[in-house]
């Protein structure tokens, strides 16, 4: 499976597949990503209707740039085995799955998506949000490196329902750091949690400052009030830009060649600053893409 181009994920919006008229509402929405939902926002009976809109809407071709996600239904539900190959086969950039536990299910997973057609270049996005995959995170995120796994997707509401624990965001400061160490360890993209409540702006921005100071790409939305604030808040500045870019030029300069430490604006620097400057430099670029 190739790499694809790379995209900014600071922007990632569910939106119920069974309601036709939000998905022709997020072909005009600034989300990074729309991840067209099969799972919690669809009830029983309309699951196989829901399906059929997400591809109807994947092969539209009406998205513009827009990354087009499908969070299916868990493995063991009914549903899952036509949502994960109808979502493949109707090219889908990638495919978010629910209720993961451990490493098996995401080999298991791979196969099942290697079984529609190898050759589809189609990335697997985990969500994070029960017990046993906070306990599993390393192993899980290992196989990012062998199978077509890319993405943690954070998930505190059912996390906190399976715990038997408040929806108190405290409580998951510690699994926030694992999961985003575990992510980078391995190369993974990580997103945090939804806010659930879109009328406090305020309470969103500061979720997203927090997540974003902790390492995380993006924030997982459910509505489209709250797609400017996570814009925003996860673009880098442009001081941010600016700095990056003056990392990325000294190291260009013929006088720095083959060293792996040199001085910045008075700031000692590595090779590893060069390799984030690259990918803020990256973000930068993507995101002034998509605005276009």
């Amino acid at each position: 499976m190739t790499q694809k181009n790379f995209r900014p994920r600071r922007s990632c919006l569910y939106m119920p597949a069974s309601n036709t008229r939000a998905l022709e509402k997020a072909k005009t929405l600034q989300a990074d990503t729309i991840i067209f939902d099969l799972e919690d926002a669809v009830a029983p009976d309309a699951k196989e209707a829901a399906r059929d809109h997400a591809c109807a809407a994947l092969q539209s071709g009406d998205y513009g740039e827009r990354e087009l996600v499908v969070r299916i239904n868990a493995m063991d539900t009914p549903w899952f085995a036509q949502d994960l190959k109808r979502a493949c086969l109707a090219g889908a950039d990638a495919v978010l799955v629910p209720k993961i536990l451990g490493p098996h299910d995401i080999v298991q997973i791979t196969y099942l998506m290697e079984d529609q057609d190898a050759s589809l270049d189609i990335h697997l996005w985990a969500m994070i949000e029960m017990p046993q995959a906070i306990l599993n995170l390393p192993e899980i995120a290992a196989l990012g490196r062998q199978q077509r796994l890319t993405t943690f997707v954070m998930g505190f509401n059912d996390l906190a329902k399976e715990m038997r624990a408040d929806h108190d965001r405290a409580i998951f400061g510690p699994v926030m750091s694992q999961a985003v160490i575990a992510a980078r360890a391995y190369g993974l993209d990580i997103l945090d949690s939804v806010y659930n409540d879109f009328n406090d702006p305020a309470g969103l921005e500061a979720e997203c400052a927090e997540a974003k100071k902790r390492g995380f790409d993006g924030k997982t939305l459910i509505h489209p009030a709250q797609i400017e604030t996570a814009n925003r808040v996860f673009a880098p500045s442009a001081d941010e830009i600016a700095e990056a870019e003056a990392i990325i030029a000294a190291f260009a300069d013929p006088i720095n060649a083959g060293k792996g430490v040199i001085v910045v604006d008075g700031k000692m620097t590595e090779l590893l600053h060069l390799k984030q400057a690259k990918q803020l430099v990256a973000t930068a670029q993507a995101i002034e893409t998509l605005a276009r």
